[in-house]
């Protein structure tokens, strides 16, 4: 596998994590986001570290490859930090080569040294079957918890 790089994401990917966040929607639920919109969220992300953490995964010339964004959520049960992961994409020609897996031992080994944070959590639509399929090899499970949401 050809070296791959965990960067913090800064404001050089904006665009990069703009596209794919539109591409992930489009490509998981069938969901065509508002670019402006997206743009303006991935933003606030990159201005304001308290609404979350972008990391991008880039080959050994700098090209990012792929993105993930960590929000925190306090467990009272931990008194400790769970990241959430969220807006995960990798470019279509570079699935399947372990990225996402070395996305996820770059947070698992965060969370490990870490002793403010109690470990990771992600949620995954119930049709994406292949991407459920990564996380179990990954050792996540789906075993505690079942995901309800209302947004307006």
């Amino acid at each position: 596998m050809e070296p791959i790089r965990i960067v913090a994401g800064t404001a050089k990917h904006h665009e990069f994590l703009s596209a794919c966040q539109i591409r992930m929607a489009l490509e998981t639920e069938d969901l065509a986001l508002d670019p402006e919109t997206v743009r303006l969220g991935v933003g606030a992300v990159l201005l304001d570290a308290t609404k979350g953490r972008y990391y991008v995964a880039e080959d050994a010339d700098g090209n990012p490859l792929a993105c993930l964004l960590t929000i925190p959520e306090w467990s009272d049960w931990r008194n400790r930090t769970v990241l959430w992961i969220h807006s995960l994409y990798v470019i279509p020609t570079r699935r399947g080569k372990g990225i996402y897996k070395k996305l996820y031992s770059f947070l698992k080994d965060m969370v490990r040294d870490d002793p403010a944070y109690a470990g990771l959590r992600l949620y995954v639509d119930k049709r994406n079957a292949n991407a459920a399929e990564v996380y179990r090899k990954l050792g996540m499970s789906s075993e505690h918890y079942e995901l309800f949401e209302w947004l307006a």
